[in-house]
């Protein structure tokens, strides 16, 4: 499974980094998802190798303007590139509303039909190829959800053992096997694949989640997840001068809920602008800080355009730029 940060700020924009959005696809596959869709989105696609004919679908976390300016404008681009086949579009009911205010006032008519799934009516989504997904309700100031993207493709490998017992030599039989297809031996006898096929592993999961002041709202869905994307916007220091207001966490309750939970790989992502890449006054160096205090596990602060890899393992790994 990988994953690609389009943008990683939070509120505006900085010069490194844009506002939120993520690509989730099956490593190496040409389909893919895109959760949230802040302004330039589709300019930060530009500097990837994601293309929006293979687009399958765009799941949106809430509707605040870093999460969802750029949707109009990249839907819009899909149709002058002549994308003809459907597309999903899934979060809150206002979705639906602002997507076609914007189609009306600028007179726009997809070539391509748009399919919108209400996240509070059907959480669950088993459409696409690759990923079932499932949504959970957070803690906002608008209503925000989390996705949980479960790989459902698992590979099965071969008892060989049990093959070598039973007389089937190695070659072209063992790989129909392996595809799960039943074979004809020579002497007659049919083989089913079904007997000779190991139990698959767990499905990897990721889950990518809105803004959210509770991480603990993720607990049942983190039992089983191998990577949680979370929004860090403050440290701690600063998220108490804050006040609760904005409704957003900071480093340490993300990080301390990661390792309460055994979450192996933690991306945090959504920083506020204040936060610089340089040393001294406030840098990301102290959110990195404060998250590594409370977590023992794979920890990364995302950077716009950055890809990762989760391996079969459920070892997360940065990619080679």
């Amino acid at each position: 499974m990988e994953i690609q940060f389009l943008g990683t700020s939070s509120g505006t924009p900085t010069k490194s980094r844009n506002m939120s959005a993520l690509a989730i696809r099956m490593h190496g596959a040409r389909s893919w998802c895109l959760v949230d869709c802040g302004e330039a989105t589709q300019h930060r696609l530009l500097h990837t190798r994601l293309s929006l004919a293979q687009l399958a679908a765009i799941f949106i976390t809430h509707m605040h303007g870093d999460h969802c300016y750029g949707l109009p404008g990249l839907l819009a681009s899909a149709g002058m590139l002549n994308r003809t086949e459907g597309l999903l579009l899934m979060g809150p009911p206002a979705v639906r509303d602002f997507v076609q205010c914007a189609l009306d006032a600028s007179q726009l008519r997809l070539p391509y039909p748009l399919e919108f799934i209400d996240v509070t009516q059907a959480p669950a989504l088993d459409l696409l190829p690759d990923f079932s997904v499932r949504a959970t309700p957070l803690s906002h100031r608008l209503p925000s959800f989390a996705y949980s993207f479960v790989e459902k493709a698992i590979e099965r490998r071969l008892d060989v053992a049990r093959l070598m017992a039973d007389g089937i030599a190695r070659g072209p039989a063992w790989g129909s096997l392996q595809r799960g297809c039943d074979i004809r031996m020579p002497d007659g006898r049919v083989v089913r694949a079904g007997d000779y096929l190991l139990a698959g592993r767990r499905p990897r999961k990721i889950i990518i989640g809105g803004d959210n002041d509770t991480p603990a709202l993720l607990a049942a869905e983190a039992a089983t997840t191998d990577v949680l994307v979370h929004e860090a916007t403050y440290t701690e220091d600063i998220l108490q001068k804050v006040g609760p207001g904005p409704q957003h966490s900071s480093a340490h309750r993300v990080a301390r809920f990661a390792q309460d939970a055994g979450i192996a790989n933690l991306v945090l992502t959504h920083f506020s602008p204040r936060y610089q890449a340089q040393e001294g006054g406030t840098s990301l160096s102290q959110l990195e800080a404060e998250a590594r205090a409370a977590y023992e596990g794979r920890l990364f602060l995302a950077n716009d355009l950055e890809r990762y890899v989760l391996d079969r393992e459920g070892m997360l790994a940065r990619a080679p730029q």
